[in-house]
């Protein structure tokens, strides 16, 4: 069986890889253009590039893959490299372009997508980050059949996975990623038998895209809410706020079980603690500020934090997207 990729970052590249090392023919791979990073902004290939390019696997970087659109000859030129592969399927995991129905309609077998939810809940661009931000005690893979909607196709396989009391964004990224590899090879072997299952209409929701302005702590949100967000956005974009005008980082977070600050303001910084912790006053409850970091700095154990950077009880923080 033929099987083309399209994908892009390193969830994409671990799926990428688990389909050759399951000896799956793989003539063509898409993945999104070079794009610059670091201190040089030198333009950098994404994992599934690079992958791709070690195994000797042909790959295409189209702008857009709208025949109509800016960047048309790109398009073209990527439709006619999908009919010249004749692929059974086209496996799709976190690519980046929406396939138009022409790429849909391409593959004998249609194409498939790995999902990092468990589908209908979290469809979208940030399943991952708005599991653990909403609380959710657990989000897993679905394998869907694609349709021209967003994430609404039915589903072929369905795997749960709990989220842990202290995962982030990263961690659980990892697990879905080694997870999402080991049911798309599975799906491919079984693609002709798996029955495919129509999402149901009720607990649907959306991920939006994650906004580096919702950095920004906000103190006047439960304890709970902003611990949760400190491990979901990382490691990005990061949560932020303010101290002294400057921007500090929290990494990490937690509940300080038992601690109250009745009549306090928001984003105050509490004494009586013990000495190297830095509780804060939340809407309700009080959370407990584990590792920071400030602007150029490294990534800091809440005690090393203070012993260069004392913070008088009674200060109170302020709210900054970095």
């Amino acid at each position: 069986m033929k099987v083309g990729f399209a994908g892009t970052p390193e969830f994409a590249r671990i799926a990428l890889q688990a389909i050759v090392e399951a000896g799956f023919d793989v003539p063509l791979a898409l993945s999104q253009p070079d794009r610059p990073a670091g201190r040089g902004l030198k333009l950098h290939a994404s994992p599934v590039k690079q992958f791709a390019a070690a195994r000797g696997v042909p790959v295409l970087q189209p702008r857009s893959l709208r025949l109509d659109g800016k960047f048309a000859d790109d398009a073209a030129s990527a439709r006619q490299a999908l009919i010249d592969a004749a692929l059974d399927v086209l496996v799709v995991a976190a690519y980046g372009l929406i396939l138009p129905t022409w790429a849909l309609a391409l593959p004998k077998l249609g194409c498939i997508n790995i999902h990092a939810s468990l589908l209908p809940r979290w469809r979208g661009a940030a399943p991952i980050q708005r599991a653990i931000e909403a609380g959710d005690a657990e989000t897993g893979i679905t394998i869907m059949q694609m349709d021209a909607g967003l994430d609404t196709g039915p589903m072929l396989l369905r795997q749960a996975l709990p989220i842990a009391a202290e995962e982030t964004s990263a961690s659980l990224h990892d697990k879905l990623a080694g997870l999402g590899g080991e049911l798309v090879v599975r799906a491919l072997r079984e693609i002709t038998s798996l029955p495919p299952t129509v999402q149901p209409a009720d607990g649907a929701s959306y991920a939006h895209k994650i906004d580096k302005a919702e950095a920004a702590i906000d103190w006047a949100q439960p304890a709970a809410a902003v611990e949760r967000r400190a491990r979901a956005f990382d490691p990005f974009p990061g949560c932020s706020f303010t101290l002294g005008g400057e921007t500090i980082k929290l990494w990490r977070a937690r509940l300080a079980e038992g601690q109250d600050a009745p009549g306090c303001v928001p984003g105050c910084v509490l004494g009586g603690g013990g000495e190297g912790r830095l509780l804060v006053a939340c809407g309700s409850g009080v959370v407990e500020l584990l590792e920071l970091q400030r602007t150029g700095g490294r990534r800091l154990a809440a005690g090393d934090f203070l012993r260069g950077h004392p913070v008088a009880p009674g200060t109170v923080l302020g709210s900054s997207a970095a």
